[in-house]
């Protein structure tokens, strides 16, 4: 059985009791700031080891529940897989609880439980009273539904109901994936004495080992992972959904920081244009406006940036999806699906979240027909995705392709299996549509080529190549031509392509005439002549001329000795095998000359083309021939 990793996160209003519970839940202190210790509210994310059998391991994450520090509490909660909502009984509701629940409804966290804490603060009678309070609460929030328990932290009361229920709870979610590709958002950098950069955070997929090469993101720096801690205990290998600290080699404590992200391939976006789908809080104070100046929280970033609408200037409270663009200040590095929450700076105040639906978010007209593009990019299946890509691009390698669709590397493996895409020789992607494109243009080409050409053997490779290069990438047209020759629609002679039902032919026009040349070059025999003369008093045109003659040596009717002399090829290869019988393996100019009866004139170019064609070879003044049989 493959072991289950996963995170739990406390939520709640300050001094509600959270870090209490945890330590009650895990004996021990997430509080570890001086500064936390001394006002008795935490201001870094806490964390602590809850849980670990064979099966599962199980940490527990203590957020900041001040307002603020709001930006500590997103970075935690954005990697947890069960919440833990802690309302304090002598307190109640209160409007970081509010918040909070907006935001982990926002992050799509649905299964949580609620613990009423601090319960020996309060007499017995009235649980029941603020447990009914906590419910009218809830209604309507993703935690309407959750299990409402009873703790005290100091006590100790409740705390093993607690311990029972979140593990009947993680049981039926599924884990974080541990196969797709490894990212890490940082929330936490620091540096540990003769060890260097340490960097912490929730693995949100994949694995990491120790020694692998890592990329941090934005900046695209290199570096390694030199140890790896898992709460602080050395692992050879960390993976998704569990806490983990990273010591990092080559990179200084001030080159990383939280929000940055480690990973280990080159797959994942940096953008600085995010499309999203938006939903915004029921109680908004003040309407959102076109180009209004946001803060957007993803992962463990927090950066600048404004709203794009593209069907209206201003949006106000209620439930509606809102499909928009942000345009942010800086880079950051997201995933299609991540989760995002956005807030007013000022006045500070959340005013929505959702999720984002294209990291590569392109610059679309207002209007209509835009909210329908991103409406397909929201709603569309992996297939749609990808073809949509390649439609666009025809051919992209893998880093780009993942870039483009923000499909995971099991969903690309599905319809590489189902033949839908393509992978070419090299790696690079397209899909069975658009080679059916090219293969269809090719063969349209060649035709037009076959008819205007009719002479030639084909299409010269490298130029029927060039005619496409522009828009198709070399990995597809060399797969295409491959195809092609393989099914045998193609066929290719030298550096020449044609269709497999071409032959080269003379026009009908001058098939006679073309004949009459080769009968006349067969009459004179061994009589070498320019052909030039012969083409021009057949009545061959002169912009013919040049065709004919590369037909004529292309499917070996002629022999051309130079660029003027032939013969007839059957009258040269009878030369040859007369001068074969006559002369022994190796011969004189004497001997060719006595056998043939040429001249020294035409007897020398004669020998020459014996030499090209690889007959015979010259040893000083003496010829042998290639083939002993002679």
């Amino acid at each position: 059985m493959t072991k289950r990793y996963f995170t739990v996160g406390m939520a709640g209003h300050i001094d509600h009791g959270k870090t209490a519970l945890v330590k009650a839940l895990t004996n021990k202190e997430t509080d570890r700031l001086k500064e936390e210790k001394e006002r008795g509210i935490s201001i870094e994310l806490g964390f602590a080891p809850l849980l670990e059998t064979e099966e599962m391991e199980v940490s527990v994450i203590d957020v900041p529940g001040h307002e603020k520090f709001i930006r500590q509490m997103i970075a935690g909660v954005a990697g947890i897989d069960l919440v833990i909502l802690v309302v304090a009984a002598d307190e109640g509701v209160m409007p970081q609880t509010k918040e909070h629940l907006e935001i982990l409804s926002f992050l799509g966290i649905t299964r949580g439980i609620v613990v009423l804490s601090k319960i020996d603060n309060v007499d017995e009678e009235l649980h029941s009273l603020a447990k009914e309070e906590i419910k009218e609460e809830l209604v309507g929030t993703v935690f309407e539904e959750s299990p409402i328990l009873l703790a005290d932290s100091l006590s100790g009361k409740g705390i093993s109901d607690i311990k029972k229920t979140i593990l009947a709870f993680l049981e039926e979610l599924p884990s974080r994936s541990i196969t797709g590709d490894f990212r890490m958002p940082i929330d936490q950098v620091f540096t540990v004495k003769g060890q260097g950069t340490v960097v912490r955070g929730t693995v949100y997929e994949g694995s990491v080992k120790e020694g692998e090469s890592l990329l941090l993101l934005p900046s695209g720096k290199e570096t390694k992972a030199r140890q790896i801690q898992v709460h602080h205990k050395p692992a050879a290998e960390a993976f998704g959904g569990q806490r983990t600290a990273i010591n990092l080699s080559g990179l200084s404590k001030e080159e990383a920081e939280r929000g940055d992200a480690l990973v280990k391939s080159e797959f994942f976006t940096v953008t600085e244009t995010i499309d999203i789908s938006l939903k915004l809080v029921d109680d908004l104070e003040h309407p959102v406006k076109q180009r209004m100046p946001i803060k957007l929280h993803t992962g463990t970033s927090e950066t600048m940036g404004k709203i794009i609408f593209f069907d209206r200037n201003e949006a106000d409270s209620g439930n509606e999806e809102i499909l928009c663009q942000l345009r942010l200040d800086d880079s950051i590095v997201v995933k299609r699906n991540d989760r995002l929450i956005l807030r007013r700076p000022t006045p500070a105040e959340t005013i929505g979240g959702g999720l984002i639906i294209d990291p590569n978010g392109g610059r679309y007209k207002f209007g209509e027909e835009t909210i329908q593009v991103l409406l397909q990019k929201k709603n569309g299946t992996p297939l749609q995705r990808a073809e949509d890509a390649l439609k666009k691009h025809k051919v992209l390698s893998k880093s780009h392709f993942l870039q483009e669709t923000s499909l995971a590397s099991p969903a690309i493996n599905e319809l590489l299996e189902k033949g839908t895409l393509l992978q070419l020789p090299g790696g690079d992607l397209t899909t069975t549509y658009v080679l059916e494109e090219i293969i269809q243009l090719m063969n349209e080409q060649l035709n037009r080529y076959h008819d205007e050409n009719p002479l030639k053997a084909g299409y010269d490779k490298a130029m029927l190549m060039q005619v496409y290069r522009s828009t198709y990438k070399e990995s597809l047209l060399d797969y295409a031509v491959k195809k092609n020759l393989q099914s045998g629609s193609w066929k290719q002679k030298g550096h020449y392509l044609s269709l497999a039902e071409f032959d080269p032919h003379v026009p009908a026009q001058w098939k006679k005439r073309s004949q009459q040349v080769l009968e006349q070059l067969r009459k004179d025999g061994m009589k070498p002549v320019d052909l030039a003369d012969y083409l021009a008093d057949a009545g061959i045109p002169a912009d013919l001329q040049g065709g004919l003659r590369q037909y004529y040596r292309e499917q070996d009717l002629v022999v051309f000795l130079d660029e003027k002399l032939a013969f007839h090829a059957e009258v040269f290869h009878k030369a040859v095998r007369k001068l074969q019988g006559n002369t022994n393996i190796e011969f004189e100019l004497s001997d060719a000359k006595e056998t043939l009866g040429l001249s020294r004139k035409f007897l020398i170019p004669f020998l020459e083309t014996l030499d090209n064609q690889g007959l015979t070879s010259r040893v000083e003044n003496k010829r042998k021939w290639r083939s002993a049989a002679h």
